[in-house]
């Protein structure tokens, strides 16, 4: 598949293309506040050590609260979470827009700016466990996270340039309240997003092709000591590339003032080179994800990162430098598209959120470390050196973490599994109910080849089972009350039974019979019942179909 295919299956996901357009919204409008805020607290102010202080100060939270905000996120609605957050902080706007129109000091600014932030804290654990729900197979997921961070700096590139047009024409206030419009619209977009719970989406770690035993028993996910020696390798490959990165948003001032001769003005010129940079390599991400293999993919924009970094510490022009400093950021946007991708397919759903709000602790950590060491170095041993040094550690860094991830990367459902879920999904029986959950329970499922004339349930036993046809033409006769067997209806492919008595956990209430050799999954009743448990709005429709619900929704029959 090639990316433009790639690319045109995400706008083909309703949910997923609707969830990148609002966050690009509101990530334009975070742009617009936040020059908007650093602008405030100068001009009251004047004091460029109260203006550091503002800047660490916003990143305090996400040092505090990724962990817990993990945690709740494994816990919790994802989709909720998002919402909650996104009309909290768009709240905290018309706050601050109310602050700052009437003059109030400071010192309140500031406070609602960091209260913010701690809502934000708990934004990227919750989108990074949720974004997966929402593909619709492992073909997606990939761009999806290509396509997410080209959007995200593609406002890093539009968001100061808007805030500079609306400060100028409008004031400081409009920032602030057009802020809270875009978390208005997101907020909007998530509305009608499907509700996900940790455990309901199809790239668990542990859910790989043919994992069922025989008797379908549904494996267990691995626990997080079975998958602690590869993600403390990539966690390793993304510190030390935070370290780095962090290092060379300091390190920009003093090229352009003393290495190149450039003057302030040159820092902008060599910021534009990141956020040009950053695109470029978000969308070649989207085009190395679904054509190299991830390991590979990984260690490449490793390289390119480090090869940036070196060239800047030797180049003699702007212009060069420019160049540089554009490939360092396009190869860290490709380290950081490709790390979350296999992070989201290591890490089991249903721990995921704590194990990104860890490694969202320890990145901003490293980044923090970067910004304050590389700096005092580069006084020390001068510019050159240092970022030399820091291609070598970033470099190390992603070999030893690729080292030691080794090959635990999980497969995803198999071909087969991708596609049955994907019809099931459009279904009315189904709808709203992401494919990537319907395969990765069905993905547990046990594949039976039947013989016709055989019986598949009775009417009378127990409930054990939940069954999809693949293939093949399926009898439903009532048998009850020792009157002569009564044909109710004949299943084909791709519709479903078994599912009321594991709702009710009533007795089977007809007898279903292979009318013809065929083939089925069987999802044992706690697998399904955990998909019904993720899709809130699943059991009602499965309920409906025996109490007189809609025709359309009448594609399946359960004895």
């Amino acid at each position: 598949m090639g990316a433009l295919a790639a690319y045109r299956r995400i706008l083909d996901n309703r949910p997923l293309s609707r969830l990148l357009i609002g966050e690009f919204v509101s990530s334009i409008g975070d742009w617009l506040y936040l020059v908007a805020l650093l602008i405030v607290v100068y001009r009251e102010s004047q004091d460029t050590v109260l203006l550091g202080i503002v800047g660490a100060a916003r990143v305090l939270p996400y040092v505090l609260l990724s962990i817990p905000a993990g945690i709740v996120a494994d816990r919790f609605d994802r989709r909720l979470i998002l919402l909650v957050t996104d009309v909290a902080r768009g709240v905290i706007m018309l706050g601050l827009a109310w602050l700052v129109a009437t003059d109030a000091p400071v010192t309140a600014v500031v406070a609602l700016s960091i209260l913010a932030a701690a809502f934000s804290a708990f934004f990227s654990p919750t989108i990074g466990a949720y974004l997966p729900s929402i593909v619709r197979d492992e073909a997606e997921l990939g761009p999806a996270n290509s396509a997410w961070s080209t959007l995200d700096n593609l406002a890093f590139i539009i968001g100061p340039g808007v805030a500079g047009l609306l400060i100028a024409t409008s004031g400081l206030t409009a920032a602030f309240l057009l802020n809270a419009v875009s978390f208005a619209i997101v907020a909007a977009v998530l509305w009608r997003l499907p509700s996900v719970r940790a455990g309901g989406d199809a790239f668990a770690a542990g859910d790989e092709p043919g994992a069922a035993s025989s008797a379908g028993e549904r494996p267990e996910p691995p626990s997080l000591a079975a998958i602690a020696r590869p993600v403390a390798g990539l966690t390793l490959a993304d510190v030390t590339a935070a370290f780095a990165f962090g290092g060379l948003g300091i390190l920009t001032v003093l090229l352009a003032v003393e290495q190149l001769g450039a003057g302030e003005e040159g820092t902008g010129f060599l910021n534009a080179g990141i956020g040009v940079g950053a695109v470029m390599g978000a969308l070649a991400s989207g085009a190395l994800i679904v054509n190299a293999g991830l390991r590979a993919i990984l260690l490449g924009g490793t390289l390119m990162f480090a090869a940036g970094l070196a060239l800047l510490g030797v180049v003699p022009s702007l212009a060069v430098a420019f160049v540089a400093m554009a490939i360092a950021s396009a190869g860290s946007l490709v380290v950081e598209v490709a790390s979350t991708t296999i992070f989201q397919r290591l890490v089991p759903d249903t721990m995921r959120g704590r194990a990104l709000g860890t490694a969202e602790t320890l990145t901003t950590l490293a980044y923090a470390a970067g910004s304050l060491v590389m700096p005092v170095l580069a006084g020390w041993v001068g510019i050159g050196p240092v970022l030399v040094a820091a291609a070598a550690l970033v470099v190390a860094g992603a070999v030893g973490g690729v080292a030691l991830l080794g090959n635990t990367l999980p497969a995803g459902p198999r071909p087969e599994i991708a596609d049955v879920a994907r019809r099931l999904a459009g279904l009315p029986l189904f709808a709203g109910v992401p494919a990537g959950r319907l395969a990765s329970a069905l993905a547990r499922a046990t594949p039976l080849q039947v013989p016709a004339g055989e019986p598949i349930v009775r009417q009378g036993e127990p409930a054990d089972r939940f069954y999809v046809i693949l293939h093949g033409q399926f009898t439903v006769w009532d048998s009850g009350d020792g009157a002569p067997p009564r044909l109710l209806r004949t299943l084909g492919p791709d519709e479903v039974f078994g599912e009321l008595g594991l709702l009710t956990g009533a007795p089977r209430t007809a007898t279903v019979t292979a009318g013809t050799d065929g083939r089925l999954l069987g999802l044992e009743a706690n697998a399904f019942l955990e998909l019904v448990s993720a899709a809130p709005d699943l059991r009602p429709r499965l309920l409906a179909l025996y109490r007189g619900g809609p025709a359309a929704v009448r594609a399946s029959a359960d004895p």
